[in-house]
This record gives C-alpha cells, structure tokens and sequence, in this order.
C-alpha cells in the first residue's frame, strides 16, 4: 500500500507586532487541528508538523504513535475543567493527549453522513 503524504504548514514563521512569536497560520480550509475539535468530532489525520525539513522530538513521537496521514481519528472525551487531557482514538489505538501536544496535528473533517443538513 502506498501512502500519499500531504505537507500542512501550522505556522507562518512570521512573528507577532511586538516580535514575540511566530504567528499561526490557518490550516488550509477543510483542515483544523486536532487540538481544536470536540468531543465526539472525527476524521482523517493530514499530517504532522510544520513542514519543516526535520521533525522536533515531538512531532517524531505522535508519527510513532500512529498520527500518519490517512489514518482515521476521533475525540472519545475530554477533562473537566479545562479540556485537558483528552481521549483520542488514532486507528486502533487509543490515547490520551493535551491540546498542546496535539496542536501539531492536522485533521480533515468527516463530512456528516446524516439527512439533517440546511
């Protein structure tokens, strides 16, 4: 099986006004990151990372992990308060991750399969 890999950039390397960060990019319309979703929320991972040349130490891991574009995901539930950890169904396996571990990872969203749309 051969996989196709798409590269998402997350950020723009560009710092904000006062010089502090960079900045956020929006993922690409259709994608957000898996940080961002809801219990209950699924779809397809897109990809890992910055689209940098190498990976940080991370963004390694949640690859080994099984974040691989093409691989289905969905949220089973969160903390409360604060959201954090969350539970995170990746394939098979199922894991808890904070937000800002996951931020890194970039989701496509299922399409609602349901007759209830406008």
């Amino acid at each position: 099986m051969r996989l196709q890999m798409r590269t998402v950039l997350i950020h723009t390397g560009r710092m904000d006004p006062n010089g502090n960060a960079p900045v956020p990019a929006a993922p690409a319309a259709g994608f957000v990151s898996l940080a961002a979703l809801a219990p209950g929320a699924a779809g397809r991972v897109v990809g890992v990372g910055s689209g940098a040349r190498t990976l940080p130490a991370l963004e390694r891991r949640l690859l080994e992990l099984g974040f691989v574009p093409g691989e289905p995901v969905s949220i089973l539930t969160e903390a409360r308060p604060g959201r954090d950890p969350f539970v995170v169904r990746v394939g098979h396996t199922t894991l808890a991750l904070r937000r800002c571990e996951a931020q890194s990872v970039v989701v496509e969203l299922e399409q609602s399969r349901g007759g209830s749309g406008p």
